[in-house]
């Protein structure tokens, strides 16, 4: 038996949730050991260091001349592209642009009941990198989902970098980074990678943020330079949790908790929720007898032995619970009338709403992005999206009766915090009568009366000593 079967009442099943719900953090031990050496080495020695770590990584001997793809080669990937294909990668562009359309913010002004004018200016990045993973294979839809909502929030300059390789042909890649209009596409990977969008290098110039997901090394290098420029999040292995009850059809679970499990990374995990034991009984049979001819057979059995179970509960609201406690990437709503328990779910990157509606629909061409919180982040994480290559500036234009109704009080809680200088600053644009500013006169008065009467007093001394009797 592949997948694992556990009752949600048994210490099994409460081992399993713990081990799945443990919150991935740093990476640390080694890689952070590995990937900071990397980053000062790229910091010091730019193209030299990411030509030298290529050869010992990928095997790939390059030059400062063969860093970047061409033009040329862009446009020939895609040209080269079988028809078919080409329609497929275009037809994934055009519905991913037009959702993320929708997800752009608006800049905004207004003035409130004191005459204010408050707002936000959004404006686009400038330049923006996305990574694109190597591994075991191309990654077209990766390319299209990390730069077609930048292509659609207005920056200007999209970087592409990804894994050189000897034997594996990138050429689709290549031909997605075309059709989604990447600027500027580099064979580099890893953490040298990152330490190049972020520090920039004779070749190579910084970005303003990174996004895209990689190994444990590009997400320990993400973290190290954020702060520096920002980063999209920290993606991890791929997740999906389906829940499902009687009426769901066994091959049609079992297929798509296969489809997650096959990414490839040994940590994704794949879980079943159902208050029905014959249907949770069905799918680990019908697991098994999918993976007698699938090509990564192998490597998805390791996976469901690890990260994957059948969870027997007692109804659809424990099964809610539940899925809202391991936070999924991506939750599969495989039961009668799965919209009105859309209410339901508090955490979770994507909901797949429907039987007719499996994850990899979302992995390449529904529209969402599928770049999406795992490892528990989807409690406070958002999947990508346009919003995420705009920033935002806020705009404060004081009236003179706003600054009359609302001065005082900035100056009190200035001085409850301890900031004279805030205070004053306030108090001096507010007129005479304010307490600094009547203080400040108060002083400089009774200072000029002093002066004032300190040089008469002076100067009647002077005149009796001017007066008086010769040898006094």
């Amino acid at each position: 038996m592949t997948l694992r079967l556990f009752d949600s009442t048994s210490k099994e099943c409460g081992r399993f949730l713990d081990a799945l719900t443990s919150r991935r953090g740093d990476s640390g031990g080694s890689v952070d050991r590995d990937v900071a050496a990397i980053i000062e080495a790229v910091r010091r020695r730019g193209d030299r260091a990411l030509i030298e770590l290529t050869r010992k990584f990928d095997g790939v001997k390059l030059t400062p001349a063969s860093l970047r793809v061409s033009a040329d080669e862009l446009a020939a990937a895609r040209d080269a592209l079988p028809r078919a294909d080409r329609r497929a990668l275009e037809l994934a562009a055009r519905r991913i642009a037009e959702f993320h359309r929708h997800t752009l913010e608006q800049s905004f002004s207004y003035r409130d009941s004191l005459g204010m004018r408050l707002g936000q200016m959004v404006r686009p990045l400038a330049r923006v990198g996305i990574y694109v993973p190597g591994g075991m294979g191309a990654y077209p839809s990766s390319v299209l989902m990390n730069a077609i909502p930048a292509r659609v929030a207005g920056v200007r300059e999209i970087v592409m970098v990804s894994p050189a390789t000897k034997d594996g042909d990138r050429s689709v890649a290549l031909a997605a980074a075309a059709i989604a209009g990447v600027d500027e596409v580099y064979r580099i990977g890893g953490a040298q990678a990152i330490a190049a969008l972020a520090y920039g290098t004779a070749s190579i110039r910084p970005v303003d943020k990174v996004v895209g997901p990689g190994n444990a090394w590009v997400q320990a290098a993400k973290r190290m330079v954020y702060g520096v420029i920002d980063i999209d999040k920290m993606a991890g292995p791929s997740e999906v949790l389906v829940v499902a009850d009687a009426q769901a059809h066994p091959e049609w679970v079992a297929a798509d908790l296969i489809a997650q499990a096959e990414h490839g990374s040994g940590d994704e995990s794949a879980v079943l929720v159902t208050p029905s034991r014959p249907l949770a009984l069905a799918v680990v049979a019908a697991i098994d007898r999918a993976l007698t001819d699938l090509p990564r057979a192998a490597a998805v059995a390791r996976v469901l032995a690890k990260r994957g179970a059948a969870v027997v509960v007692r109804n659809l609201e424990e099964a809610f619970a539940l899925a809202n406690r391991i936070a999924p990437e991506h939750l599969e709503l495989d039961i009668a009338n799965p919209a009105r328990w859309l209410k339901h779910v508090t955490a979770a990157g994507a909901v797949f709403v429907g039987a007719r509606s499996p994850a990899p629909l979302g992995d390449y061409l529904a529209g969402p992005n599928h770049v999406l919180p795992t490892g528990g982040s989807a409690r406070f994480a958002s999947p990508l999206g346009a919003y995420d290559f705009l920033k935002r500036t806020s705009i404060i234009e004081a009236s003179a009766g706003a600054l009359k109704a609302l001065g005082p009080a900035v100056a009190r809680l200035a001085r409850m915090e301890g900031f004279e200088g805030h205070a004053r600053a306030m108090e001096l644009r507010l007129g005479p009568t304010t307490s600094h500013v009547a203080r400040i006169r108060r002083t400089s008065t009774r200072r000029t009366r002093k002066e004032k009467g300190g040089a008469a007093g002076t100067q009647v001394s002077i005149n009796s000593a001017s007066t008086g009797k010769p040898n006094d």
